[in-house]
């Protein structure tokens, strides 16, 4: 069996952002029945050193636009990072799955051998696109879906683990 560098990034990436967006429906759920302010959750973080929930949303988004555009050699869009409220953050989902569903298999060709580059603490690492999105994109991309999930099911909201891996 062999698996194409799209089949391992673009689909996985829209599943995240449709788990992630059921997240956020159970968190809104939460929120109302609780009578706490949305805002309280779009803030949290694990800890102080931490990104927010939003931050970790736009790292998510950052990390799947990035992927698609290195390992394709295409420009991707730029979105500010400035989400304040979950329909915000449904909003960036949504640019981000509508940009995704734009990126051609067909420009993966020569992706798994192409030289991917990013900075990394102000030093450049060079990468092949397989190793890039095996040991980079895909890791980084689930670390802040699992931390975004963690935020909210620390802050009360009724989540668990098949939550997190969708019933999709």
């Amino acid at each position: 069996m062999s698996i194409s560098p799209y089949e391992i990034s673009i689909p996985t990436f829209q599943r995240g952002f449709t788990v992630l967006t059921k997240l956020l429906d159970k968190a809104e759920a939460f929120a109302e029945e609780k009578k706490i302010k949305t805002d309280v959750l779009v803030n949290a973080r694990l800890s102080p050193d931490m990104l927010s929930l939003a931050g970790q949303i736009q790292r998510l988004s950052d990390t799947a636009k990035g992927a698609a555009s290195r390992l394709t050699g295409t420009d991707a869009p730029s979105f500010p990072d400035d989400e304040t409220t979950l329909a915000d953050l449904r909003t960036r989902i949504a640019k981000t799955v509508s940009y995704l569903a734009t990126v051609p298999e067909s420009g993966f060709e020569g992706a798994a051998e192409r030289t991917v580059v990013i900075k990394s603490r102000g030093q450049d690492v060079t990468y092949t696109g397989k190793d890039y999105l095996l040991t980079f994109a895909l890791p980084n991309f689930y670390f802040h879906l699992t931390t975004a999930y963690a935020i909210l099911r620390h802050n009360g909201v009724p989540v668990g683990k098949l939550d997190f891996l969708g019933r999709t």
